[in-house]
């Protein structure tokens, strides 16, 4: 299996986690990522340290705190594919979480390098922009949670329902430079869901010269490493594919570049 690939564990640890995603692991500077799942009635406990927080209820309902707030049996989407916008919640480093479940719950954790700039907060799903986006066998709904007209420091957090049949991240785009205002360095992962649990994903990432080219099969559950490259993602006919991205960088903007040899794509769909 790709080395950009990461398998959930079989069973959740003793706190609930079955991915931990960081910075060190991964071999990167910013973006952290940790998949929990909790049966009704147990708890999960962290203090963010240096690290500003995205927990994003991914499906179930719990009870939230930190130093200051409480949220009580936040979450109403039982299943990632009512495709409805998650409760999320936004922690700021320097502070302490602690999320106990209601009913049986996943929750990602999103994590990059805070500077305390933000208070903790509750960001509902009426909060969340929800928007259609290409066309065609392009179209894919985006839920917008915690993006960059969003008041974080460094986190950028979407998710991504692909109907079956369908591409997303595409044209092939990339952001893996530095050179704004044209293009922004910013990490990234890829968590995926699939329906059905049997199904799978294709993502393809790869760079203008070709030192990283791999096309990935990726079943439900995994996430994928993106330090760099374009990263397109196909969805089979027959299985829908969900995605979260977690993206961060130096400087908290997404701008990016299309691959040349495609981006002709979205300025004229009927060229052949």
């Amino acid at each position: 299996m790709s080395n950009l690939i990461i398998a959930p564990a079989v069973q959740p640890d003793l706190e609930g986690s079955i991915m931990n995603i960081t910075p060190g692991s991964a071999g990167w500077k910013y973006v952290g990522f940790q998949v929990i799942r909790l049966e009704a009635g147990q708890a999960f406990r962290r203090d963010t340290g240096d690290r500003e927080v995205c927990l994003v209820l991914l499906s179930g309902k719990a009870d939230v705190t930190t130093r200051s707030q409480e949220w009580l049996a936040i979450g109403s989407r039982m299943n990632i594919f009512e495709r409805t916008a998650p409760y999320s919640v936004y922690v700021p480093n320097d502070d302490k979480y602690e999320i106990r479940a209601v009913t049986d719950l996943e929750v990602a954790i999103c994590s990059a390098p805070g500077n305390g700039h933000y208070e903790a907060r509750l960001i509902k799903p009426e909060q969340v922009a929800v928007e259609t986006r290409g066309y065609g066998n392009l179209e894919r709904q985006i839920h917008n949670i915690l993006p960059e007209q969003h008041p974080a420091d460094s986190l950028l957090v979407v998710e991504v329902f692909t109907p079956n049949g369908h591409w997303s991240s595409y044209p092939p785009h990339k952001h893996d430079q530095d050179a704004l205002p044209a293009e922004s360095l910013l990490e990234e992962t890829y968590y995926f869901r699939i329906q059905q649990e049997r199904g799978f994903a294709i993502q393809r990432v790869y760079t203008d010269d070709r030192s990283l080219d791999e096309t990935l099969v990726v079943n439900d559950g995994q996430a994928v490493l993106v330090p760099k490259g374009y990263h397109p993602v196909s969805a089979p006919p027959g299985y829908d594919c969900y995605y979260l991205n977690v993206m961060a960088g130096p400087v908290r903007t997404w701008k990016f570049h299309n691959d040349p040899d495609h981006e002709w794509i979205m300025v004229n769909p009927n060229r052949k």
